[in-house]
């Protein structure tokens, strides 16, 4: 990549390498973490069941890069491929260095993970460029989505190319966010280093998304809640007495419910007053009619007038 010609186009450069696309470098990171933390036990699920590989999965980090980025962390021996989606022909460049596809073959091919192996320092064979393939086809699926908060991605992903190959593959230079799992066994670690766009990653405007998540779940709830059932108690309040009088009551005594008493009736569930409500009687059923909801702050005035 070539130098600004001018000051302005280094600050320019600067800005943008700090800030990303978005002005918000923790925007892009959030968005990125936030994605790679939901795949993360979908990808050691599929590792685990669709390809067979023993292999532990971890997120090592998720930083802002750039795209021409992508493969200066991975050394000069590496398996790469190029995702293109609906709105990007970049839109997610793979890249898994050599130990992570020397541990792959090794436990795919009934290796013993506990033992070290052999690093590859050459151009990798059609069998591990196949392997390495297909780890991307399952990093990518999961990391893919689904509905609003998809990338929308081309799948299946192309076949992963190495050496000559990929140092010539030109990557179209731009602000991204880079997203770096790690792949171990006991003995060995290597990583897969995912470089996304931010122009790709922030057109799925993750803040609409999970707003719109939370408020489809908050729906859920309280449908789920208005479901419920609980106990209504209803009461009336009797006179006030002194506790003189309340001691001398005796079984059998017959007590005189105040004037107003049924028409000041309590409607509560769990200790809690929900109306203010009219006891009666409708054929055979006695019954409270509902008049107000209750309200808290006027009861505790009424309390302090009657004291």
């Amino acid at each position: 990549m070539s130098s600004p010609a001018s000051p302005a186009g280094t600050r320019s450069l600067i800005l943008e390498r700090l800030l990303g696309d978005s002005g918000d470098a923790g925007q892009v990171i959030g968005a990125g973490r936030s994605m790679a933390e939901r795949a993360l036990p979908f990808v050691m699920k599929r590792l685990a069941e669709e390809i067979g590989a023993p292999v532990t999965v971890d997120l090592q980090s998720v930083e802002v890069a750039r795209v021409a980025e992508a493969r200066a962390v991975s050394g000069s021996c590496y398996a790469m491929t190029t995702v293109a989606s609906t709105i990007s022909s970049d839109a997610m460049t793979m890249v898994m260095d050599a130990v992570a596809v020397s541990v792959l073959v090794c436990t795919l091919f009934g290796g013993d993970p506990e033992q070290p192996v052999a690093t590859i320092d050459r151009d990798f064979s059609p069998v591990e460029i196949d392997v390495a393939t297909l780890v991307f086809q399952e990093l990518a699926t999961v990391l893919n989505g689904t509905g609003r908060r998809s990338l929308e991605l081309k799948l299946p992903v192309p076949r992963a190319v190495t050496g000559l190959e990929a140092s010539r593959r030109v990557l179209r230079d731009g602000p991204a966010v880079r997203i770096v799992f790690a792949l171990s066994t006991p003995a060995e670690r290597g990583t897969v280093v995912i470089t996304i766009p931010q122009r790709v990653l922030l057109s799925r405007n993750p803040a609409e998304v999970d707003a719109e998540d939370n408020s489809r779940w908050q729906a859920h709830f309280s449908e789920e809640v208005k479901r419920s059932t609980i106990s209504l108690e209803a009461t009336m309040p009797l006179a006030r007495l002194t506790l003189g009088q309340l001691a001398g009551w005796r079984v059998g005594d017959v007590i005189e419910l105040g004037d107003m008493a049924q028409t000041q009736a309590r409607l509560a569930t769990r200790d809690r007053t929900l109306f203010v409500c009219e006891f009666g009687k409708l054929g055979n059923n006695y019954t409270v009619r509902i008049k107000r909801p209750h309200d808290e702050a006027q009861d505790f005035m009424d309390g302090l007038v009657q004291e």
